[in-house]
């Protein structure tokens, strides 16, 4: 009689579950992801809470005003200056664009003989006034005495600021206030000129209020 036992029947070692690799965990999440945007994009605007763009045009306004002794009637939006509106509408680019906020007097102009920053001064509001600029100055062939001074003096380089210092200087002379060089710095502070041609600009400014 035998006395070996059986052998026993042993189950094989269950294998744990495969965990996903690093690589495999991002590529599925990058794909779900892609979907979920994909499936966004082509949603329609009412989904996405759109609203649709207001398409209402910008008030606008009718103005007439007289330029270099020219009378023009034009229509306007409201929110234009007299800057864009002589640059844009008119074609008078002699008023230069600089900081477009007041601070540089590139745009100065005179408006019924008073100079102003015309990048400042709502077009709308100049019913009926007279408006001087640059291109207004000269008679023919004959220049405005203060442009001449500008050239005597040599008071110009990149000549950027140059039509807004000749406007400006031009209502300094008709104020009345040249009686001093420090008096003509003071009054013409609000003109910068990047090259620093000040010394120089104020020279003319005085020979042609005094014609010395």
């Amino acid at each position: 009689m035998s006395t070996e036992l059986p052998d026993a029947t042993v189950s094989p070692p269950t294998e744990p579950p495969l965990t996903p690799s690093r690589r495999t965990f991002i590529a599925t999440t990058t794909v779900a992801g892609g979907a979920v945007v994909a499936g966004s994009l082509f949603m329609a605007p009412d989904a996405l809470g759109d609203e649709p763009a207001n398409t209402a045009e910008a008030p606008s306004g009718r103005v007439s005003l007289t330029v270099n002794g020219e009378r023009h009637t034009v229509t306007v939006d409201n929110r234009t200056s007299l800057l864009d509106l002589l640059r844009e509408h008119l074609k008078l680019t002699g008023s230069k664009k600089g900081c477009n906020a007041g601070a540089c007097g590139a745009c100065t102009v005179l408006v019924d003989g008073r100079r102003v920053n015309s990048c400042l001064t709502l077009a709308v509001r100049l019913e009926g006034a007279e408006v001087t600029t640059i291109e207004g100055l000269a008679d023919g062939d004959d220049l405005h005495k203060l442009q001449q001074a500008f050239i005597d003096e040599d008071a110009f380089q990149c000549g950027f600021c140059t039509p807004g210092q000749i406007m400006s200087g031009v209502g300094c002379i008709k104020e009345g206030h040249t009686g001093s060089v420090e008096e003509i710095r003071e009054w013409m502070s609000g003109n910068i000129c990047r090259c620093g041609c000040y010394v120089k600009i104020v020279r003319a400014v005085g020979h042609a209020a005094h014609g010395k």
